[in-house]
């Protein structure tokens, strides 16, 4: 059903596919496995944006020493959270308008 999908469609599925890989068989990744994905599979979302606060913020919340680990949904609002403060919004803006 997936190969009929649209982008957006596909784009969540593997988002989930990624997740799910890392996951245990609880469907959770702990914080460091959480910080090790966001590190290897969405780095060029995140690079550049050390210096910023809201960055800051959320890494160090995953170096926290906590036995909570991160299921799906959270792990979403994270990538949601970490794209919108990003400069990844403003460069798909430009595509856009010069299509």
């Amino acid at each position: 059903a997936l190969r009929k999908g649209s982008d957006l469609e596909k784009a969540f599925a593997t988002a989930a596919l990624v997740y799910n890989n890392y996951a245990d068989p609880k469907g959770k990744l702990s914080k460091a496995e959480t910080k090790s994905l966001l590190q290897s599979q969405f780095w060029h979302v995140i690079q550049g944006q050390e210096n910023k606060p809201k960055y800051q913020e959320i890494i160090s919340s995953l170096d926290e020493e906590s036995e909570n680990k991160i299921d799906f949904e959270d792990f979403m609002i994270l990538l949601v959270s970490l794209t919108l403060m990003s400069d990844l919004l403003q460069e798909i803006k430009k595509v856009k308008t010069t299509k």
